[in-house]
């Protein structure tokens, strides 16, 4: 498929938590993704470099190096990206208000819906309370998440070989493991309540490679996923529509294998 003809056009897309350096990286889905997607305006919203992966050993893959081409490409088309860093790519806090290669690094960023809805777009990193409080315990999780991962992409071989669907092993923990529901669910009431702090409608984050559209906590809280374990984006269609893509099979089917779409009220 070419990459200037698009099969779907968004107003918006956003994208975090791709983690490049990171061997669980799912590059070569995501530039299938995004050589069928584009957009009018791009966040990037944090994680998209894992400097904790490459601090502990270089891996680094030509998939990675088209993924920033890509975008750099994207950016010379007109698309205009914004890049909020997030805690595995910190070392980009130093640089809030650079514009390069047509991307601009931003602390936060306030989205305005095509109804007029403000949007707060954040890692969300900062209300994670184990990255703030306790760095050591973060980073032995880290080790184990990646773990988890390579055990998943075995789970995953296997699958293949039989036929089976894409799944993912830790997306199901996170559902069926009782600490890891009340900790998503706290994250998502925190990151409502600096929605509200900033005065906005809602709040669009990353960080805990969980994707949502939810207004359980009386303001719309949406999370674009990961491109480690569920490979999801968060698209705005030019009529003011949310939409979680997931795109697990992508060089099979050319085609997003689910989503789940949300309204905006």
């Amino acid at each position: 498929m070419s990459d200037e003809n698009p099969e779907r056009r968004f107003r918006t897309l956003f994208i975090s938590d791709v983690h490049l350096g990171a061997r669980g990286s799912q590059t070569t889905r995501l530039l299938d993704f995004l050589r069928v997607h584009d957009a009018d305006t791009i966040y990037l919203v944090g994680d998209i470099i894992d400097g904790w992966a490459l601090k502990s050993s270089w891996y680094w893959p030509q998939s990675h190096n088209d993924f920033v081409q890509k975008l750099l490409r994207k950016g010379r088309k007109g698309a205009r990206i914004l890049y909020i860093p997030g805690n595995h790519d910190e070392f980009l806090r130093s640089y809030y208000g650079t514009h390069f290669g047509g991307i601009d690094v931003v602390e936060n960023a306030i989205h305005v819906g095509v109804d007029g809805r403000r949007y707060l777009v954040i890692h969300g990193d900062m209300f994670d309370l184990v990255v703030q409080n306790a760095r050591w315990l973060a980073h032995v999780g880290d080790k184990a998440y990646d773990f988890a991962i390579r055990m998943n992409r075995l789970v995953n071989a296997f699958r293949r070989w039989f036929g089976v669907p894409y799944w993912s092993l830790s997306q199901w923990a996170k559902l069926k493991v009782k600490n890891a529901v009340n900790y998503i669910g706290a994250f998502e009431q925190t990151l409502a309540q600096e929605a509200r702090r900033h005065g906005t409608d809602g709040v669009i984050c990353g960080h805990i490679h969980t994707a949502a559209i939810r207004d359980d906590h009386g303001i719309r809280y949406m999370n674009c996923g990961d491109w480690v374990e569920s490979c999801t984006a968060l698209a705005e269609h030019e009529d003011g529509r949310f939409e979680i893509i997931t795109w697990t099979d992508p060089v099979k089917h050319n085609l997003p294998v689910a989503s789940v779409a949300a309204r905006a009220a």
